[in-house]
Parts: structure tokens; sequence; C-alpha cells
């Protein structure tokens, strides 16, 4: 084969490999598996019309799965149930199994934090209200987690809403203070400046989305 050969083949485009087209039946357990995994991680109500939106299958087979489903879990006796409140569905677990749901989180806060808990509180602490993009963007991966396991102990909160983004805000709480040994926010050691600007976090954040 002549080098003119060689070149004009290496010239030549490679074949596009389509991506495969999102569809739900292309999961195990379908639309209803696909509802189920996203409800196990939303931390608020969530309405069939977003599920709608982001599974990309008609509304009513949203309710009608969902109907299902919550049913299914009342009959099961299950410790969870899923609820319709607030104009959302979400997965709460049932009342008569409070008692071992307060001795889970007792025993949590008593336990010692990870690094990476400590890491994302203090940045909670000192840009409080600060949203969860602004967390990630400051450490650098991923606070999903470690965010719910510090709300999960009492340590954080949810403060409100970003005005501009409608991102939620967290911010410290009262047992934070105490298990600091603080009376205030106040008491909190200068370590402020050395975070990075607002500005300049949000850059950052809207870079990672």
């Amino acid at each position: 084969m002549s080098e003119a050969q060689v070149e004009v083949q290496a010239d030549e485009p490679k074949p596009q490999v389509e991506e495969e087209a999102f569809d739900v039946r292309h999961f195990p357990a379908g639309l209803r598996g696909a509802l189920e995994a996203v409800l196990m991680v939303v931390e608020e109500p969530i309405d069939e019309s977003t599920l709608a939106a982001a599974l990309e299958v008609p509304l009513d087979h949203v309710h009608e799965q969902l109907v299902d489903l919550a049913r299914e879990y009342d009959e099961g006796s299950r410790g969870y149930q899923l609820r319709d409140f607030a104009g959302g569905w979400r997965i709460y677990s049932r009342p008569e199994y409070a008692p071992a749901v307060e001795k889970f989180l007792l025993d949590g806060q008593r336990a010692k934090l990870t690094q990476a808990s400590l890491e994302t509180l203090a940045v909670i602490a000192y840009r409080q209200p600060v949203s969860r993009a602004r967390v990630s963007a400051v450490r650098g991966v991923s606070v999903d987690g470690v965010i719910r396991t510090l709300m999960t102990r009492g340590l954080i909160t949810e403060t409100g809403h970003d005005e501009t983004t409608g991102a939620v805000l967290y911010g410290t709480t009262p047992y934070f203070l105490q298990r600091m040994g603080l009376t205030s926010l106040d008491e909190l050691p200068a370590l402020a400046p050395y975070l990075p600007d607002t500005d300049i976090l949000d850059e950052i954040a809207e870079q990672g989305r």
C-alpha cells in the first residue's frame, strides 16, 4: 500500500455511533423502577409533571404508576410509604416506625463525623446560607450524600431558596453550635477569608452543570 493510500484512509471520517435514545422501557422494571429510583434521591416532594418531563413519558402514565406504587407499599406493610404531599410525591418512613428512626438518628448524632462530613460542614458554617452547588464547588466533589448525612444528624437544615436559581439553601442548626461548644456563629474562628468569594463559587458551580 502506498503512502498516498495510507494518507487517504487516515483522513476518511470515522462512522458516527448513534447514542441510544433514552427510553424507560429499557430499564429492567421500566417506568415503575425509574420512578422508584428517582423518588429515592429527592429531598422534597416532586410533582408528576416534573417526573413525566424528566423520564420522557406521558403524565397519565406517571400518575397511574405512582398511585399503584403507593397502594403496593401500603399493602406490603413496609417501613416506608409513598405519599402525595404539598403537590408532589415523596417516600416517607411510616409513623409506626418512628421509634426505630429516632434511635438510629440519636446513635448517629453520637458517632464521629467523617473527614468529608467535617469539610462540608465547615463550608456550610462559614458560607451559610449556601446552596449545594456552591458547597460542591468549594470541595470539588459531589456532596449529595454528605448533605443528607448532616441533615439526618441534625447539624444542618434547609433555610430557604435562592431568589435567582431557586436552589435550596442550607445553614447550621442550634445543635451544631451545641456540638461545637459555641453560643453563636460569631464565635467561629476567622476562616471565611480563606474561602473563595461568592462570585467565584457561582462561576465554578455554573461550569460544573
